[in-house]
């Protein structure tokens, strides 16, 4: 297989030395730079045990090293698995077990995470971002190990059809094919493209349609720490940005930037937005700067976009996700399998050449959502008589959080572990900010209290998954008649709950 990452940064290392790639606030790494530092940390990471198709974690922040060590982990030959850094240790002991990870490179802030993780499970090697630092000085080195194109080189966890978290399988190809069609669209990837992000790298778009992006197509990304908008909007306009992608929150903080009224954004060929609705209001912000908000509808085992909005539509059809993209195609179905008409609410489906070849090690799961060529989604939508999509609902009951899918049911999980709950059901509440945010309808004995759900959580999962509405009551759940809780009822009764109960925190 010669169409591998490592080919790519190989080739620009060549042809254009001297070129930009990452772009940090502290430090500007060219692609002469990045293919031998990477191919360092590759070498350090075989002479130190790592064999080929071993799974390889990466845990921590946006900095300098992450994508070195990204980059170095595929070119060992290992397959890449990122780790969110807001991750506690009963999470990342989860994902290290189902990925069988033994090798965890982390930013030290993070080594202690990860012993403790270690400590509740199989032994784990942490490898200090120090060491990948001191692999910068040396000869120059193109030492990479290419996998076949069918090979996995990434894993990325989300939480999959069961609401527990799944690995979605990254190879050589579904990569090559997401680089592919986003050059042949309006994305504003192009050879030599540049773009900004405010992102995580450990998540799809800041690992996908970031970093390997820019990778294979020789170009340069702007890579932030942290959403600061008055700084975002000033390095769109210094460094020519072409392409932006994050949730709504991400471009409210920018449009609400002081800078944002003079600031030229005119280098913009698309600003990408996904991960809950887009307010209309919005929409008219960033077209008065002459920027079309391109709506998108898509998912981790899609490759992150699997339809997104027409620039000549972005206003006519505000609702819209748009159409598919050129290779993708995207559906709703009844369920029993055919298709709906026009406007006919039904399971969205996609097939495509960046949809995953499966999760990781999940045969079972594999078999009922990848059927008859089709990815189903889980998610309720329609598609109109001109293939555009609109996203209704979700069949699942993921709760997505300022992009991030949260899973009610981990949360079920640890609550219910609580002295003094005996059912909780978590649903979604909506939030000015985040879109949704959890909400814990809890049927409580004894002394429980709100605070002290909300406290209890907080050490043991991410911050973004604690409950911000905690509703303690008396009486049962209401069940379905299989015995099930009725989450349809739950909705239903506390519809107005943000208007009733005090949000904590």
């Amino acid at each position: 297989m010669t169409a591998t990452i490592g080919a790519a940064l190989d080739w620009w290392a060549r042809s254009q030395p001297s070129s930009p790639a990452f772009a940090f606030a502290e430090e500007t790494l060219d692609y002469a730079t990045v293919e031998s530092w990477s191919s360092r940390v590759a070498r350090r990471l075989v002479e130190q045990g790592v064999a080929e198709g071993d799974r390889v974690g990466l845990m921590g922040g946006n900095s300098v090293p992450w994508p070195i060590a990204a980059l170095g982990v595929m070119k060992a030959g290992a397959v890449l698995v990122p780790l969110n850094p807001r991750f506690k240790p009963a999470e990342l002991r989860k994902v290290l077990d189902d990925s069988g990870a033994q090798v965890v490179i982390a930013d030290e802030p993070f080594i202690a995470t990860v012993e403790a993780a270690a400590g509740l499970g199989a032994p784990v090697k942490p490898v200090g971002f120090a060491e990948i630092r001191a692999a910068r000085a040396g000869e120059p080195d193109d030492f990479r190990i290419d996998r076949g194109a069918d090979d996995p080189i990434a894993i990325i966890f989300t939480s999959g059809s069961t609401g527990l978290a799944k690995g979605v399988v990254l190879t050589n190809r579904t990569l090559m094919s997401i680089v592919f069609e986003a050059s042949l669209t309006e994305d504003g990837f192009h050879r030599g493209s540049t773009s900004i992000l405010v992102l995580p790298l450990a998540f799809t778009p800041g690992l996908v349609w970031g970093m390997l992006m820019t990778t294979v197509l020789g170009g340069k990304i702007v890579i932030e720490s942290e959403l600061v908008p008055g700084r975002a909007v000033r390095l769109i306009e210094e460094h020519k940005v072409e392409a932006i992608f994050g949730v709504p929150l991400v471009y409210q903080a920018l449009s609400s930037a002081p800078e944002f009224a003079d600031a030229d954004l005119s280098s913009l060929r698309t600003a990408v937005v996904g991960g809950a609705a887009v307010p209309v209001p919005l929409l008219e912000a960033w077209a008065a700067k002459d920027v079309a908000l391109r709506q998108i509808y898509g998912m981790t085992e899609a490759g992150g976009i699997a339809t997104s909005t027409l620039v000549s539509e972005f206003r006519e059809h505000p609702g819209s996700c748009g159409s598919g993209l050129i290779f993708t195609r995207v559906k709703a179905v009844r369920p029993d399998g055919t298709d709906c008409d026009p406007g006919e609410r039904g399971e969205l489906v996609i097939a495509g050449p960046g949809v995953t070849p499966g999760y990781w090690e999940a045969p079972e799961v594999n078999k009922d959502v990848f059927r008859g060529g089709w990815l189903h989604t889980g998610d309720l939508g329609t598609v109109d008589g001109e293939g555009r999509v609109a996203f209704v609902d979700r069949l699942k009951d993921l709760i997505i959080t300022g992009g991030i899918n949260v899973s009610p049911v981990e949360l079920e999980l640890a609550i219910a572990a609580l002295p003094g709950v005996a059912e909780c059901s978590v649903i979604a509440a909506p939030d000015p900010k985040f879109g949704e945010t959890p909400a814990a309808i809890i049927t409580a004995q004894g002394e429980l209290t709100e605070q002290h759900v909300v406290e209890q959580l907080a050490q043991v999962v991410a911050d973004y998954k604690v409950p911000r509405y905690v509703v303690l009551r008396d009486e049962p759940l209401p069940r379905l008649p299989n015995g099930k809780i009725s989450k349809t009822e739950i909705r239903a009764e506390y519809a107005d709950l943000v208007d009733r109960f005090p949000r904590i925190g």
